[in-house]
């Protein structure tokens, strides 16, 4: 991966392409930023960069052979460890058990969330990083480099890591075996033990800018400029969600128009409507009507925050902002807290396969009552 192919973080990139040119690379760095902002891709062309045998002042060559090799993330001295789930019981798990399906994971995706790792590898469960791989780890890196001058291990969310294997990783981080880079990537470098945090040069990756955000969206995507920066402004910063958005843009619009037509006909109590409604709900599927509730959440707050007139705070879309407007008024401090339990409630029910339109009727006439307070 190219530096010129991660969207802004100029500051970074050159923090980074400085510790090479100015012969300063330290042995351990932690990369620390929010989701979407490109840790990971910073780490992986941060890598490709230093192990770059023709590279220049601003980039890695991608022409020499270690270059060739990182664009399949195959060099033979790159190592990931990242969040696995057990195949069974008796067996022991390791990284390398998952490596190929990582790296096409990466490739297709190097701004891929952990949940969206996890849904690659078909588990609802949250992943870790287990205590054998302490033991991969150290075997690894003191092996002699086979081609590159750095032998690179990049571990990705190391908040996942078991605590036994976070404790034995204590002495090679502070003693690395010669020309060993460790490159962390974290989202919450705050659960690291302060020991592991004492160990490792932190490198705090900002949120995208907008005009950086912007550009890399127009170049994806045949949008106007007005749903371009509408889409940046909610994404915050976050080139992943902004892409989500974009492509979930269909779902967003459904889930709009059905938040209106049922806080209207709640307010008006029309319960032969809400009652219709309901039944097609129930028919929409699981996932759908789980995307609805999340989705109703997320307005619910952001009328309470524009009822608040904290219009700062505020990440409406044009449309939304539209209906809001006037409904935000009817979203308060009396009611707000009850209307959020009931939405997440539902959420839970639907979950649990509870009859989804018993579920929505109910969340109906609960609406009915708690918007006139």
């Amino acid at each position: 991966m190219f530096f010129n192919e991660i969207i802004g973080q100029e500051k970074t990139k050159q923090k980074l392409r400085s510790f090479v040119t100015e012969e300063r690379l330290p042995h351990a760095l932690l990369l620390t930023g929010a989701e979407g902002v490109g840790s990971m891709p910073l780490a992986i062309a941060f890598a490709q960069y230093v192990n770059c045998t023709h590279r220049s002042a601003d980039e890695a060559c991608g022409k020499c052979p270690s270059c060739i090799k990182f664009f399949k993330l195959e060099h033979p001295d790159l190592h990931f460890v990242f969040p696995i789930i057990k195949a069974n019981s008796s067996k022991v798990s390791v990284c390398d058990d998952y490596i190929f399906l990582f790296r096409k994971f990466l490739l297709q995706n190097p701004y891929g969330t952990p949940d969206e790792w996890m849904n690659a590898l078909s588990s609802d469960k949250q992943g870790m990083i287990y205590e054998a791989e302490s033991g991969e780890i150290i075997r690894k890196l003191n092996l002699k480099s086979y081609e590159s001058e750095y032998k690179v291990m990049i571990i990705w969310q190391p908040e996942r890591m078991h605590l036994a294997c976070a404790n034995k990783l204590l002495k090679i981080l502070e003693e690395p075996p010669e020309k060993t880079l460790f490159l962390i990537v974290s989202e919450q470098p705050d659960l690291l033990l302060p020991t592991i945090q004492s160990r490792v040069q932190r490198i705090n990756v900002p949120l995208i800018e907008r005009r950086d955000l912007e550009n890399a969206l127009r170049q994806r995507f045949n949008l106007a400029d007005p749903h371009i920066r509408q889409m940046v402004r909610v994404a915050n910063g976050n080139f992943k969600k902004a892409i989500d958005l974009i492509e979930t843009s269909e779902n967003q619009k459904f889930n709009f128009d059905q938040f209106v037509l049922f806080m209207r006909n709640a307010y008006k109590a029309e319960m032969k409507s809400l009652k219709s409604w309901s039944e097609m709900m129930a028919k929409i599927g699981r996932e759908k009507q789980k995307g609805f509730f999340k989705y109703m959440q997320y307005m619910l707050r952001e009328n309470f925050v524009l009822n608040l007139k904290m219009e700062e705070l505020n990440y409406l879309n044009d449309e939304e902002m539209a209906f809001s407007s006037k409904f935000s008024a009817f979203v308060n401090e009396r009611n707000i807290e009850k209307m959020m339990n009931e939405t997440s409630l539902a959420e839970q029910h639907i979950e649990s396969n509870v009859n989804a339109k018993m579920i929505f009727f109910d969340l109906a006439i609960q609406f009915s009552r708690l918007l006139k307070k």
